[in-house]
């Protein structure tokens, strides 16, 4: 029956033995899927607990660091955050979209500026190093605004009837 409805819709019949090598190939999919998502929570609820044990034990001591460390992890646990979600996609709907690794890349990118501009103090007095820290940076605002058009226009286009 699914064979026929196949040929009406224009696509290839399958036989029933290739159906079920495709739906077991599918459940094992969908298996590896739910480790990866298992393992993403995991290590996003540790990278929490670690964020907050560290901010709590610094709290009178060094403010500026121990805040900027834990931005730099809660930032970290967002793009595993997005990458649980794309995972969740990718077993619901069996396809892969882009959108989330592309805001995957943006968090990546607006965290390294984070770190650059807080450990910037340190570096000034070498010119060199100074230099290459701004040439990054210049790298990766142009990295930034090309994520964020592509996200627009990936957004748009899905939003497209």
């Amino acid at each position: 029956m699914e064979a026929a409805r196949g040929e009406l819709n224009g696509e290839i019949p399958m036989a029933p033995k290739t159906i079920q090598v495709s739906r077991i190939v599918q459940i094992c999919e969908d298996c590896i899927y739910a480790a990866v998502g298992a393992v993403l929570v995991l290590s996003a609820a540790v990278l929490l607990g670690s964020a907050l044990l560290t901010f709590v034990s610094s709290i009178g001591h060094e403010p500026q660091v121990s805040t900027l460390q834990m931005l730099d992890t809660l930032l970290l646990v967002l793009m595993l955050v997005e990458i649980l979600h794309t995972v969740g996609i990718s077993i619901r709907e069996h396809t892969v979209v882009v959108e989330p690794f592309l805001i995957v890349g943006l968090i990546a990118a607006i965290r390294r500026v984070l770190v650059i501009t807080a450990e910037q103090p340190r570096f000034i007095s070498d010119p060199v190093v100074f230099q290459r820290l701004l040439l990054e940076l210049a790298l990766l605002a142009a990295l930034i605004l090309v994520l964020v058009v592509a996200i627009y226009l990936v957004g748009k286009r899905s939003r497209q009837p």
